[in-house]
Protein backbone atom coordinates (compact mmCIF):
# COMPACT_ATOMS: atom_id res chain seq x y z
CA UNK A 1 0.00 0.00 0.00
CA UNK A 2 1.11 3.55 -1.00
CA UNK A 3 2.44 5.55 2.03
CA UNK A 4 0.32 7.25 4.10
CA UNK A 5 0.07 11.24 4.68
CA UNK A 6 0.75 12.43 8.19
CA UNK A 7 -2.15 11.90 10.61
CA UNK A 8 -4.72 14.13 12.12
CA UNK A 9 -5.18 13.26 15.51
CA UNK A 10 -8.35 14.53 16.68
CA UNK A 11 -8.20 13.84 20.31
CA UNK A 12 -5.47 13.77 23.08
CA UNK A 13 -4.64 15.59 25.98
CA UNK A 14 -0.87 16.23 25.71
CA UNK A 15 2.44 14.92 27.35
CA UNK A 16 4.40 15.31 30.80
CA UNK A 17 7.21 18.18 31.07
CA UNK A 18 9.24 16.21 33.79
CA UNK A 19 11.17 13.28 33.82
CA UNK A 20 9.30 9.85 35.19
CA UNK A 21 10.92 6.80 37.22
CA UNK A 22 9.51 3.43 36.73
CA UNK A 23 6.97 3.47 38.84
CA UNK A 24 5.36 6.83 37.59
CA UNK A 25 5.84 5.98 34.19
CA UNK A 26 3.51 2.38 34.70
CA UNK A 27 1.09 4.16 36.66
CA UNK A 28 0.25 6.52 33.44
CA UNK A 29 0.82 3.13 31.05
CA UNK A 30 -1.45 1.30 33.69
CA UNK A 31 -4.57 4.05 32.87
CA UNK A 32 -4.10 3.54 29.40
CA UNK A 33 -4.17 0.20 29.30
CA UNK A 34 -7.44 0.49 31.31
CA UNK A 35 -5.82 -0.66 34.82
CA UNK A 36 -5.82 0.71 38.53
CA UNK A 37 -3.69 1.14 41.03
CA UNK A 38 0.13 -0.71 40.96
CA UNK A 39 0.31 -4.19 38.92
CA UNK A 40 0.37 -7.23 41.01
CA UNK A 41 3.12 -7.92 42.88
CA UNK A 42 5.53 -9.69 40.27
CA UNK A 43 4.07 -8.13 36.82
CA UNK A 44 4.22 -5.41 35.43
CA UNK A 45 2.07 -2.84 32.83
CA UNK A 46 4.65 -3.20 30.61
CA UNK A 47 2.90 -6.91 30.18
CA UNK A 48 -0.20 -5.49 28.33
CA UNK A 49 -1.26 -4.61 24.85
CA UNK A 50 -0.20 -0.94 25.28
CA UNK A 51 2.83 -2.21 26.76
CA UNK A 52 3.92 -4.77 24.05
CA UNK A 53 3.16 -1.53 21.30
CA UNK A 54 5.41 0.51 24.01
CA UNK A 55 8.37 -1.90 23.59
CA UNK A 56 7.78 -2.80 19.76
CA UNK A 57 7.63 0.69 18.45
CA UNK A 58 9.29 3.34 20.87
CA UNK A 59 12.32 1.67 21.53
CA UNK A 60 14.00 1.97 18.27
CA UNK A 61 12.99 5.56 17.86
CA UNK A 62 15.24 6.49 20.96
CA UNK A 63 18.12 4.30 19.32
CA UNK A 64 17.22 0.95 21.15
CA UNK A 65 16.60 -2.67 19.73
CA UNK A 66 12.66 -3.62 20.08
CA UNK A 67 11.56 -5.24 22.62
CA UNK A 68 13.88 -4.28 25.00
CA UNK A 69 14.22 -4.64 28.44
CA UNK A 70 11.48 -1.70 30.17
CA UNK A 71 14.34 -0.73 32.58
CA UNK A 72 16.82 -0.51 29.37
CA UNK A 73 14.08 1.71 27.46
CA UNK A 74 13.56 3.93 30.74
CA UNK A 75 17.19 4.48 31.51
CA UNK A 76 17.80 5.46 28.04
CA UNK A 77 14.48 8.08 28.24
CA UNK A 78 16.67 9.50 30.84
CA UNK A 79 19.72 9.62 29.26
CA UNK A 80 18.05 11.80 26.62
CA UNK A 81 15.78 13.01 28.91
CA UNK A 82 12.30 14.14 28.79
CA UNK A 83 12.13 17.07 26.65
CA UNK A 84 14.85 15.61 23.67
CA UNK A 85 13.05 12.30 24.32
CA UNK A 86 9.64 13.47 23.64
CA UNK A 87 10.69 15.13 20.45
CA UNK A 88 12.25 11.85 18.66
CA UNK A 89 9.02 10.31 20.32
CA UNK A 90 6.66 12.93 19.07
CA UNK A 91 8.32 12.90 15.61
CA UNK A 92 8.32 9.33 14.79
CA UNK A 93 4.55 8.80 15.89
CA UNK A 94 3.57 9.68 12.09
CA UNK A 95 1.20 12.22 13.15
CA UNK A 96 1.03 15.60 11.55
CA UNK A 97 -2.01 17.61 13.05
CA UNK A 98 -3.25 17.24 16.25
CA UNK A 99 -6.39 18.34 17.90
CA UNK A 100 -5.80 18.98 21.85
CA UNK A 101 -8.29 19.07 24.29
CA UNK A 102 -7.72 22.46 26.24
CA UNK A 103 -9.36 24.06 29.01
CA UNK A 104 -8.64 23.16 32.40
CA UNK A 105 -5.46 23.48 34.25
CA UNK A 106 -2.90 21.23 33.52
CA UNK A 107 0.84 19.96 34.12
CA UNK A 108 0.45 18.61 29.95
CA UNK A 109 2.10 20.90 27.14
CA UNK A 110 0.01 23.18 25.73
CA UNK A 111 -1.20 22.65 21.75
CA UNK A 112 2.01 25.43 20.99
CA UNK A 113 4.71 23.07 22.82
CA UNK A 114 3.19 20.20 21.26
CA UNK A 115 2.94 21.19 18.15
CA UNK A 116 6.92 22.82 18.56
CA UNK A 117 7.71 19.62 19.72
CA UNK A 118 6.30 17.14 17.25
CA UNK A 119 7.21 19.55 14.33
CA UNK A 120 3.55 19.44 13.58
CA UNK A 121 0.41 21.32 13.50
CA UNK A 122 -1.85 21.48 16.72
CA UNK A 123 -5.43 22.75 17.49
CA UNK A 124 -7.01 23.29 20.54
CA UNK A 125 -10.50 22.18 20.96
CA UNK A 126 -11.90 23.77 23.90
CA UNK A 127 -13.52 21.72 26.71
CA UNK A 128 -16.90 23.51 27.94
CA UNK A 129 -16.90 22.34 31.22
CA UNK A 130 -13.91 23.38 32.42
CA UNK A 131 -14.98 26.81 30.88
CA UNK A 132 -17.94 27.70 32.75
CA UNK A 133 -15.84 26.10 36.22
CA UNK A 134 -13.10 29.02 35.55
CA UNK A 135 -16.03 31.21 35.18
CA UNK A 136 -17.97 30.43 38.08
CA UNK A 137 -15.03 30.39 40.44
CA UNK A 138 -14.77 33.97 39.78
CA UNK A 139 -18.59 35.31 39.00
CA UNK A 140 -20.64 37.33 41.57
CA UNK A 141 -24.21 35.82 40.59
CA UNK A 142 -26.41 34.23 38.82
CA UNK A 143 -26.59 36.73 35.89
CA UNK A 144 -22.96 37.45 35.45
CA UNK A 145 -22.43 33.73 36.04
CA UNK A 146 -24.91 33.21 32.46
CA UNK A 147 -23.67 36.44 30.97
CA UNK A 148 -19.77 35.76 31.12
CA UNK A 149 -20.46 32.05 29.64
CA UNK A 150 -22.13 33.01 26.57
CA UNK A 151 -19.56 35.71 26.24
CA UNK A 152 -16.78 33.05 26.68
CA UNK A 153 -18.19 30.32 24.51
CA UNK A 154 -18.55 32.84 21.87
CA UNK A 155 -15.19 34.19 22.02
CA UNK A 156 -13.85 30.90 22.01
CA UNK A 157 -15.41 30.02 18.40
CA UNK A 158 -13.63 32.88 17.11
CA UNK A 159 -10.60 30.64 16.72
CA UNK A 160 -11.54 27.40 18.44
CA UNK A 161 -11.28 24.01 15.63
CA UNK A 162 -13.67 22.84 18.26
CA UNK A 163 -15.53 22.59 21.19
CA UNK A 164 -16.08 19.29 23.72
CA UNK A 165 -18.82 18.33 25.89
CA UNK A 166 -19.02 15.33 28.46
CA UNK A 167 -22.50 15.66 28.66
CA UNK A 168 -23.77 12.24 29.44
CA UNK A 169 -27.51 12.67 28.18
CA UNK A 170 -29.41 15.96 26.31
CA UNK A 171 -32.61 15.78 25.42
CA UNK A 172 -33.98 17.05 21.76
CA UNK A 173 -34.36 20.55 23.04
CA UNK A 174 -32.45 23.26 24.43
CA UNK A 175 -33.19 24.43 28.30
CA UNK A 176 -35.36 27.09 28.55
CA UNK A 177 -33.75 30.22 30.38
CA UNK A 178 -35.63 29.37 33.90
CA UNK A 179 -34.76 26.25 33.57
CA UNK A 180 -30.68 27.41 33.13
CA UNK A 181 -31.02 29.73 35.93
CA UNK A 182 -32.36 27.52 38.43
CA UNK A 183 -29.80 25.31 37.51
CA UNK A 184 -27.63 27.71 38.13
CA UNK A 185 -28.60 29.11 41.43
CA UNK A 186 -28.71 25.66 42.32
CA UNK A 187 -24.82 24.65 41.56
CA UNK A 188 -23.43 28.24 42.53
CA UNK A 189 -25.45 27.89 45.95
CA UNK A 190 -22.42 27.22 48.54
CA UNK A 191 -20.14 25.94 45.48
CA UNK A 192 -16.45 25.84 46.18
CA UNK A 193 -13.93 27.13 44.07
CA UNK A 194 -12.91 24.35 41.80
CA UNK A 195 -15.87 22.07 41.86
CA UNK A 196 -16.39 20.54 38.57
CA UNK A 197 -19.71 20.80 37.08
CA UNK A 198 -22.31 18.28 37.25
CA UNK A 199 -25.49 20.06 37.10
CA UNK A 200 -27.17 18.29 34.50
CA UNK A 201 -29.46 21.42 32.91
CA UNK A 202 -25.95 23.29 32.57
CA UNK A 203 -24.44 20.53 30.95
CA UNK A 204 -27.22 20.93 28.15
CA UNK A 205 -27.40 24.40 28.57
CA UNK A 206 -23.69 24.56 27.62
CA UNK A 207 -24.42 21.97 24.37
CA UNK A 208 -26.68 23.85 22.75
CA UNK A 209 -24.93 26.77 23.07
CA UNK A 210 -21.89 25.53 21.28
CA UNK A 211 -23.65 23.54 18.86
CA UNK A 212 -25.23 27.32 18.07
CA UNK A 213 -21.71 28.63 16.92
CA UNK A 214 -21.59 26.62 13.82
CA UNK A 215 -18.06 25.01 15.32
CA UNK A 216 -17.80 21.49 15.33
CA UNK A 217 -18.56 19.70 18.82
CA UNK A 218 -17.48 16.43 20.36
CA UNK A 219 -18.90 14.41 22.38
CA UNK A 220 -17.25 12.67 24.94
CA UNK A 221 -19.36 10.01 27.30
CA UNK A 222 -19.70 6.42 27.88
CA UNK A 223 -22.34 5.57 25.63
CA UNK A 224 -23.78 7.87 23.23
CA UNK A 225 -27.07 6.10 22.81
CA UNK A 226 -28.57 8.52 25.39
CA UNK A 227 -27.53 11.76 22.93
CA UNK A 228 -29.64 9.86 20.15
CA UNK A 229 -32.72 12.93 20.16
CA UNK A 230 -30.14 15.10 20.57
CA UNK A 231 -28.37 14.20 17.91
CA UNK A 232 -31.50 13.84 15.88
CA UNK A 233 -33.34 17.46 16.70
CA UNK A 234 -29.69 19.03 15.61
CA UNK A 235 -30.17 17.32 12.24
CA UNK A 236 -29.75 20.49 9.85
CA UNK A 237 -28.46 22.79 11.93
CA UNK A 238 -25.44 22.97 10.36
CA UNK A 239 -23.18 21.90 12.65
CA UNK A 240 -20.94 18.84 12.61
CA UNK A 241 -21.09 16.50 15.50
CA UNK A 242 -18.52 14.12 16.48
CA UNK A 243 -19.07 11.00 19.06
CA UNK A 244 -15.87 10.04 20.78
CA UNK A 245 -16.89 7.13 23.41
CA UNK A 246 -15.94 4.56 25.48
CA UNK A 247 -15.50 1.41 24.76
CA UNK A 248 -16.94 -0.71 24.70
CA UNK A 249 -19.63 1.82 22.68
CA UNK A 250 -17.29 2.59 19.39
CA UNK A 251 -19.30 -0.07 17.47
CA UNK A 252 -22.83 2.26 18.58
CA UNK A 253 -21.42 5.43 17.39
CA UNK A 254 -20.87 4.36 14.19
CA UNK A 255 -24.04 3.05 13.93
CA UNK A 256 -25.35 6.56 14.98
CA UNK A 257 -22.69 8.16 12.59
CA UNK A 258 -24.59 6.30 9.94
CA UNK A 259 -28.13 7.68 10.62
CA UNK A 260 -27.24 11.27 10.89
CA UNK A 261 -25.82 13.14 8.08
CA UNK A 262 -24.01 15.84 10.29
CA UNK A 263 -22.55 12.81 12.94
CA UNK A 264 -19.26 11.52 12.48
CA UNK A 265 -17.70 8.70 14.80
CA UNK A 266 -14.47 8.12 16.24
CA UNK A 267 -12.67 5.04 14.94
CA UNK A 268 -11.66 3.51 18.07
CA UNK A 269 -9.33 0.75 19.35
CA UNK A 270 -10.70 -1.80 17.08
CA UNK A 271 -11.03 0.31 13.86
CA UNK A 272 -12.22 -3.49 12.08
CA UNK A 273 -15.57 -3.10 14.01
CA UNK A 274 -16.28 0.33 12.99
CA UNK A 275 -15.22 0.26 9.32
CA UNK A 276 -18.32 -2.06 8.58
CA UNK A 277 -20.62 0.12 10.88
CA UNK A 278 -20.39 3.57 9.14
CA UNK A 279 -19.45 4.94 5.68
CA UNK A 280 -15.53 5.26 5.54
CA UNK A 281 -16.01 8.93 5.39
CA UNK A 282 -17.78 9.11 8.71
CA UNK A 283 -14.76 7.79 10.67
CA UNK A 284 -11.84 9.84 12.25
CA UNK A 285 -8.82 8.41 13.92
CA UNK A 286 -7.49 9.17 17.51
CA UNK A 287 -4.94 8.66 20.28
CA UNK A 288 -6.49 9.81 23.09
CA UNK A 289 -2.96 9.81 24.72
CA UNK A 290 -2.53 11.82 27.45
CA UNK A 291 1.01 12.37 29.51
CA UNK A 292 3.20 9.49 27.75
CA UNK A 293 4.14 10.54 24.51
CA UNK A 294 4.83 7.13 24.17
CA UNK A 295 1.18 6.66 23.48
CA UNK A 296 0.76 9.01 20.78
CA UNK A 297 3.57 6.16 18.98
CA UNK A 298 1.33 3.15 19.81
CA UNK A 299 -2.48 4.82 19.25
CA UNK A 300 -0.92 5.80 15.28
CA UNK A 301 0.89 2.63 14.87
CA UNK A 302 -2.15 -0.08 16.00
CA UNK A 303 -4.03 1.99 14.14
CA UNK A 304 -2.25 2.01 11.22
CA UNK A 305 -1.52 -1.26 11.59
CA UNK A 306 -5.41 -2.39 12.05
CA UNK A 307 -7.18 -0.65 9.12
CA UNK A 308 -3.78 -1.59 6.56
CA UNK A 309 -4.48 -5.39 7.72
CA UNK A 310 -8.06 -5.14 7.08
CA UNK A 311 -8.10 -3.15 3.63
CA UNK A 312 -5.74 -5.70 2.14
CA UNK A 313 -7.33 -8.19 3.38
CA UNK A 314 -10.12 -7.00 1.25
CA UNK A 315 -8.40 -6.58 -1.51
CA UNK A 316 -7.10 -9.81 -1.63
CA UNK A 317 -10.70 -10.97 -1.21
CA UNK A 318 -11.63 -8.80 -4.56
CA UNK A 319 -14.04 -6.44 -2.27
CA UNK A 320 -11.97 -3.38 -3.58
CA UNK A 321 -9.49 -2.44 -5.89
CA UNK A 322 -6.10 -1.32 -4.34
CA UNK A 323 -6.17 2.23 -5.29
CA UNK A 324 -9.81 1.85 -3.18
CA UNK A 325 -7.65 0.76 -0.25
CA UNK A 326 -5.48 3.04 -0.12
CA UNK A 327 -7.72 6.27 -0.35
CA UNK A 328 -9.98 4.27 2.44
CA UNK A 329 -7.37 4.48 4.51
CA UNK A 330 -5.77 8.32 4.15
CA UNK A 331 -9.92 8.85 4.29
CA UNK A 332 -10.28 7.83 8.16
CA UNK A 333 -6.83 8.30 8.88
CA UNK A 334 -6.78 11.84 8.03
CA UNK A 335 -9.13 13.28 4.96
CA UNK A 336 -12.22 13.33 6.77
CA UNK A 337 -10.74 15.05 10.09
CA UNK A 338 -9.35 17.49 8.10
CA UNK A 339 -12.99 18.16 6.19
CA UNK A 340 -14.83 18.38 9.59
CA UNK A 341 -12.00 20.59 11.17
CA UNK A 342 -12.06 22.63 8.49
CA UNK A 343 -8.55 21.70 8.02
CA UNK A 344 -8.63 21.66 4.72
CA UNK A 345 -6.18 24.61 3.97
CA UNK A 346 -3.48 23.07 5.95
CA UNK A 347 -0.85 21.51 3.93
CA UNK A 348 0.10 18.22 5.37
CA UNK A 349 2.95 18.35 7.48
CA UNK A 350 6.17 16.54 6.24
CA UNK A 351 6.04 12.66 8.20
Amino acid sequence: MDRLPPLVDQHSHGALHGDLGLGAFEAHLAAASGGHGPAPAGTTFFDSWTGLGVRRWCPPLLGLEAHCPPARYLARRRELGTFHASRLLLRGAGIGTFLLETGAPSELTTAGELAAAAEARAHEVVRLEPLAEQIADTSGSVDSFIGYTAEAIYAAAQDATAFASGAPFCEGRAPEAGEVRRAAERWLRGRKPGERLAEPSLLRHLLWSAVATGVPVQLHGPDPLPLAGFLQATTGIGTDLVLLPRPPHHRRAAQLAAVHPHVYADAGPDPEETLRQAPFGKLLFSTGARALPELYVTGARFFVRTVERVVREWTEEGMCARADAGRITAMVASGTARRVYRLEAEVPAAG
